[in-house]
């Protein structure tokens, strides 16, 4: 019931549009009785008295009844299902909001293809019920409640009698509601497992294809699938159980009106018409009890899916205690890294250790070592993608845990090996972060970036779409439309995440003369296994199983014969004999 309040309490912004909805609904359950009560006088009036007036008149109060009721039956039905949906939709957007702004570690810990089935299949399930249920719930709830107004009026010994009917359908829709909701998410769970795999399948269908891995994929997608069949079978048979067990109790409960019903006519202590009444009230009390125990269903599934939807929007994100903080002012003078240490969630060995390090403002810093030394962990502390496990770290005397998430991130760009473009136009991916951009702008930083030649090639140029991930350009353009992008953003503070490590020497040579263009002005932090791309940097900070163990300029670390040489050597050798190779 909880949950179910919850979402009724976003409900309170249409609360307008509800009070006709239940005004409709009234009149709805008020016609609905009518018909009930009609019966008397037909029965007694018409064709026992014969009363011809009553002949004239009452054919036509019936239309007019049908009438009402229909239109009631629109504007509540259409009322509801413009509220829900509206309903439905806000807390979809929210919920992708949400996840928008969730931390780095929450979206490694949860696969992508899981939480678009949040998004989708939980807040479908929601979708599927709140019009429905809120209508039903209401409207024929109202309805047995008049109908069983109108029999108790007829009979009220007769009426009493089959209130003992009313807890034996309620205790088996009660049970049947709450094996239907375990099953609900047994099956969101399998639906979002198979999602999971839809996606890296997809996403990695190059590789699929090289390895002939199609049967693995397949075995993967088949054991989600046979879950989530089993899961929507044993629904479908509870659900299928629910309306013939309904059926059979108010069968017999119809049976014993029947039968003590008669007696009362035939002893002279009901009228006919009174019982037929009665009976005709009861006959159409059936179908919304009948509805009420379909919408339990439904409202079972709501609930599992509204679970598992609020469970995630009850999740912290990492912007919450963004409201209060001050906004860190333009960066202009210095980075500094006090003793900072990380460690993973679920690590025993930290990733960096005791790092002190300060980074003037304008400096290029080459952060350079072996895979694993901990260069990209201590880079994706800077935007606070991760906080640290001890230490601190200051720009421009502020620590930046003690300032607003997003006026930290709005001065930095990232341009990193692997680069995300989305399934847009050239223009929206330049753009993106910032949609204000004039075409000047966005043609200025396209010409920076060394993008604009082959952008002007394109078939409509900056209006061309590039497909997903920018699967129609190269990987060295692709890569210059990210640092146009980063151009654009104009940030004080920059990261270079092993930016040409992936390109051909020819992409190299245009991507490199777009970074030093990129990299004018402003602070540069530079990780990279080519130590080719750094020899020039204003300092060259060498990191070895998470440590900073040297620091100088590119000759003068060489001089000393340390980590640097080595890796130097190494790298030397490995294109000396790959030169080698026939």
């Amino acid at each position: 019931m909880k949950v179910f309040f919850r979402i009724v309490s976003y409900l309170y912004q249409y609360r307008v549009r509800l009070v006709v909805a239940c005004l409709c609904a009234v009149g709805v359950a008020g016609m609905s009785g009518l018909y009930a009560w009609l019966v008397q006088p037909v029965l007694d009036g018409i064709f026992i008295a014969k009363d011809q007036l009553l002949l004239m008149v009452l054919p036509l109060v019936i239309l007019g009844a049908a009438t009402l009721k229909g239109l009631f039956a629109y504007g509540q039905s259409y009322l509801m299902s413009y509220v829900g949906n509206r309903v439905v939709a806000e807390v979809r957007q929210q919920l992708f909001g949400h996840f928008l702004r969730m931390s780095l570690p929450f979206h490694q810990k949860h696969s992508s293809g899981r939480l678009v089935a949040r998004v989708i299949n939980d807040v479908n399930e929601m979708a599927n019920a709140i019009p429905n249920v809120i209508r039903d719930l209401f409207q024929q709830g109202l309805t047995l409640l008049v109908l069983t107004g109108v029999a108790f009026y007829q009979n009220w010994r007769l009426a009493t009698a089959l209130l003992v009917v009313m807890p034996v359908s309620t205790y088996a829709i009660v049970k049947i509601g709450k094996r239907l909701r375990k099953l609900a998410v047994r099956g969101q769970e399998s639906m979002g497992d198979m999602a999971s795999t839809l996606k890296e399948a997809f996403a990695g269908i190059r590789i699929v294809k090289a390895y002939g891995a199609e049967h693995v994929e397949q075995q993967r997608f088949a054991m989600g699938n046979t879950a989530y069949l089993r899961a929507v079978i044993k629904s479908a048979q509870l659900a299928a159980l629910a309306s013939p067990l309904l059926e059979v109790i108010g069968i017999g409960g119809i049976a014993f009106i029947v039968w003590y019903g008669g007696f009362s006519v035939i002893d002279g202590q009901m009228k006919p018409g009174e019982f037929f009444s009665f009976l005709a009230a009861m006959f159409m009390a059936y179908a919304p009890l009948k509805k009420l125990a379909s919408a339990n269903a439904l409202v079972q599934r709501a609930i599992a899916g509204a679970n598992r939807v609020f469970e995630m929007l009850d999740t912290e994100h990492e912007f919450v205690r963004d409201h209060g903080l001050v906004a860190l002012p333009a960066i202009s003078r210095s980075l500094e890294f006090q003793n900072v240490s990380f460690r993973y969630e679920g690590s025993d060995e930290p990733s960096i250790e005791h790092i002190d390090l300060t980074v003037e403002f304008g400096e290029v810093i080459a952060l350079v070592g072996k895979s694993g030394s901990g260069k990209s962990t201590l880079m994706s502390l800077v935007p606070r993608f991760y906080d640290p496990s001890e230490g601190r770290i200051l720009v421009d005397g502020w620590d930046i845990r003690d300032v607003a998430l997003t006026s930290l991130r709005a001065q930095i760009a990232i341009v990193s090996q692997e680069t995300v473009l989305f399934d847009e136009t050239v223009r929206a991916n330049i753009a993106y972060g910032r949609p204000e951009a004039s075409d000047q702008e966005i043609i200025q930083a396209a010409k920076a970036g060394y993008a604009w030649e082959f952008i002007e090639e394109l078939s409509n140029g900056l209006d061309t779409l590039i497909g997903e991930n920018g699967v129609t350009l190269s990987g060295g353009q692709r890569q210059r439309l990210a640092i146009a992008r980063a151009i654009l953003r104009n940030p004080p503070l920059l990261i270079l995440d092993e930016a040409t490590s992936a390109l051909d020497t020819e992409s190299e040579r245009k991507v490199q003369a777009a970074l030093a263009e990129l990299m004018k002005n402003r602070t540069t932090l530079v990780v990279a296994h080519r130590l080719s791309t750094v020899q020039h940097a204003d300092r060259i900070v060498v990191l070895d199983e998470g440590r900073v163990v040297e620091a100088g300029l590119h000759h003068e670390l060489l001089r000393r014969n340390g980590v640097y040489t080595r890796l130097y050597q190494t790298q030397f050798h490995d294109v000396h004999a790959a030169s080698t190779l026939p």
